[in-house]
């Protein structure tokens, strides 16, 4: 028989791994907040940048013509009416920041301590946006017909006998814009309130019974302070929708009264583009300040 002769073993090469790309965190970082950037600056910062480089262009009642003036904001700052209308609004936004302060408090804390299971707590909260499911213009109209001086309300008054007369200020007048603010901007203040109060933990409310707090105190002392984050972002909502209307100042109010997106609108319907945007930037400039107050009270970031 042939005799096998055994062959030497080759020794296996090893090639080494490549390693992994890696890239810098803070590379990583700016990759990561880049679609954001571009989305935030292609819908926000660049109109924002466009209105305020148009407020300083100067224009005629056809067209406009680019240049660097200042007179805009000179008549925008000087005119005693101007100043008049912003007052005007600054009450508008007063009056229904609190009102639906208070009455979205209300709503929100009988909603998250006051029904027991959670499945009826969604039930009357959804209860509670079905109304807010219609346009904003079907809902503020729908007052003109309960406030008119032949409405719902004068006619139960005067069928009564409460009052010989119809009243003539529940429509058109500083009371109905108001009160279709609150109706159309409650919602805003709801939401942020119920949530945060859903998440405060009620071991905190039982362990101030056990200690002897009466309901006043446990609501002063433990739900009013960890409420604040909510109230702060409702608040934020409110303020902000209510400086920008111009629609239920002009329907309610008849035109008897202002606002200064309502004079931003009729200076736009002129053609005069560069003035409105000139209050547009001093609105956005108000609007912040209001905005960076809210925040210096209240820190969000506990609810964010």
């Amino acid at each position: 028989m042939p005799m096998v002769v055994p062959q030497p073993k080759t020794a296996a090469v090893e090639v080494p791994e490549k390693p992994p790309l890696r890239l810098p965190p803070m590379l990583i970082s700016w990759l990561q907040a880049t679609p954001l950037a571009l989305i935030l600056g292609a819908f926000l910062a660049l109109p924002i940048l466009m209105i305020a480089v148009v407020s300083f262009w100067d224009y005629d009642f056809a067209q406009m013509y680019p240049d660097f003036v200042t007179f805009n904001y000179a008549e925008t700052l000087g005119s005693w009416v101007t100043w008049r209308t912003y007052l005007n609004t600054l009450k508008y936004t007063f009056l229904v920041w609190a009102l639906t302060l208070f009455i979205g408090f209300w709503v929100a804390y009988f909603l998250a301590f006051h029904i027991r299971t959670s499945t009826m707590q969604m039930v009357l909260f959804l209860v509670c946006t079905v109304p807010f499911l219609t346009s904003n213009i079907i809902r503020m109209i729908s007052w003109i017909p309960v406030l008119g001086r032949n409405g719902l309300v004068n006619s139960v008054l005067v069928e009564a006998g409460i009052v010989s007369v119809p009243i003539e200020w529940l429509l058109y007048s500083d009371f109905a814009v108001v009160l279709a603010m609150v109706h159309l901007y409650t919602l805003f203040m709801v939401t942020p309130i119920f949530n945060t109060m859903m998440r405060i933990d009620r071991s905190l409310v039982e362990a101030a019974r056990d200690a002897g707090a009466s309901g006043w105190q446990i609501l002063t002392n433990v739900i009013i302070p960890l409420s604040k984050p909510g109230m702060a972002i409702g608040s934020i909502f409110v303020v902000t929708l209510v400086m920008a209307d111009f629609s239920t100042v002009q329907v309610m109010s008849g035109g008897q009264s202002a606002s200064v997106a309502l004079m931003m609108k009729n200076q736009m319907s002129l053609l005069q583009y560069p003035a409105a945007a000139a209050n547009a930037v001093v609105l956005l400039a108000l609007v912040l300040l209001m905005v960076a107050g809210i925040l210096r009270v209240v820190d969000i970031r506990k609810e964010l």
